[in-house]
């Protein structure tokens, strides 16, 4: 099966003139060897220019004069402004993988990054929706136009197949085989993975490509699975609405996010009696300890309903 084309543009650093080249070839690297997502490059692209311009400001000559001071004054900087703890620990992530390559390509000694503490970080639980919210959501574009079945049709697959949003938007028709059920996902890192599809969510899908998705193909449009009215593939912003939109018809009054489809996907496995590794392949986590975060969830679910529900605890 023919693998999805990857662009290979990376921009250039917006960094003073004494830090941008270091930066750019940085990016090249985690862009061809590393395989990361472009989102990510663009992440840690905009915090190394950031701290590059506030080394130049401090009378900083270069990457290879920075200090674990100078280092540590820019994230307190950051600390004492609005940068959640998440955002830093992003952010000096990025720096230390940036300074272990700079130490590598032997442009510095030392990483300077060593000794340098991150933020603490809370553990946040995943939105979920429930059983009963997801059955009203997934019925909520129940229209037989073409927008309706395009609707439903990803609605069923992103709960059904518990894809990224980013995964979902790049789905190709190539990608899917109904007849047996499954869907092949190049995820983060164009990682290849192979997760099934339930049998409603077939159904949908196959009815949307009969009925819904020529109604919005145009002279340019490719093989992608879901599309916009312009004929082209569905954005990111484009589907966030699309969920907010639906999850307002089903009366849902939490606010729904477009992962939260992903989280509940996992969750409603595991409660089910799901084994976590099969869940962690389909989720396409690289560690079984990102997907153990879904096992607090149903652990606090519990106690949710023993507290409700127990008569010692009414």
């Amino acid at each position: 099966m023919p693998r999805p084309a990857k662009s290979r543009s990376v921009a250039l650093s917006k960094a003073p003139p004494a830090f941008a080249s270091d930066i750019d070839g940085f990016i090249a690297f985690i862009d061809l060897e590393r395989g990361l997502s472009r989102h990510t490059r663009e992440n840690y692209q905009r915090d190394l220019d950031q701290c590059a311009k506030f080394l130049a400001q401090a009378g900083v000559a270069g990457w290879r004069t920075t200090t674990a001071t100078r280092a540590g004054e820019w994230l307190h900087h950051l600390s004492r402004g609005a940068a959640a703890p998440a955002s830093l620990a992003r952010k000096l992530t990025a720096l230390r993988m940036f300074t272990r390559y700079l130490v590598r390509e032997k442009i510095i000694d030392d990483d300077f990054t060593a000794l340098l503490a991150g933020p603490k970080l809370g553990r946040r639980l995943p939105e979920t929706l429930t059983p009963e919210e997801i059955i009203r959501l997934l019925t909520a574009p129940n229209g037989g136009d073409p927008a309706s079945l395009r609707d439903r049709a990803m609605l069923e697959l992103f709960y059904s197949s518990g894809l990224r949003v980013s995964e979902l938007a790049a789905v190709m028709l190539q990608q899917i085989d109904l007849e047996q059920g499954f869907l092949r996902v190049f995820g983060k890192g164009s990682k290849e993975r192979v997760v099934p599809i339930g049998g409603r969510a077939r159904d949908a899908i196959a009815t949307y490509v009969i009925s819904g998705r020529p109604h919005f193909v145009k002279s340019r449009t490719g093989s992608q699975l879901f599309l916009s009215n312009r004929g082209g593939a569905l954005s990111r912003i484009t589907l966030w609405y699309i969920v907010k939109k639906h999850a307002r018809r089903a009366g849902i009054t939490k606010v729904v996010k477009p992962h939260a489809l992903r989280h509940s996907f996992a969750t409603h496995l595991l409660g089910g009696g799901a084994d976590l590794r099969a869940i962690q392949e389909m989720l396409g986590h690289a560690s079984i300890a990102t997907t153990q975060i879904y096992t607090a969830v149903e652990s606090s679910r519990l106690l949710e309903q023993h507290a409700k529900f127990h008569p010692r605890n009414r």
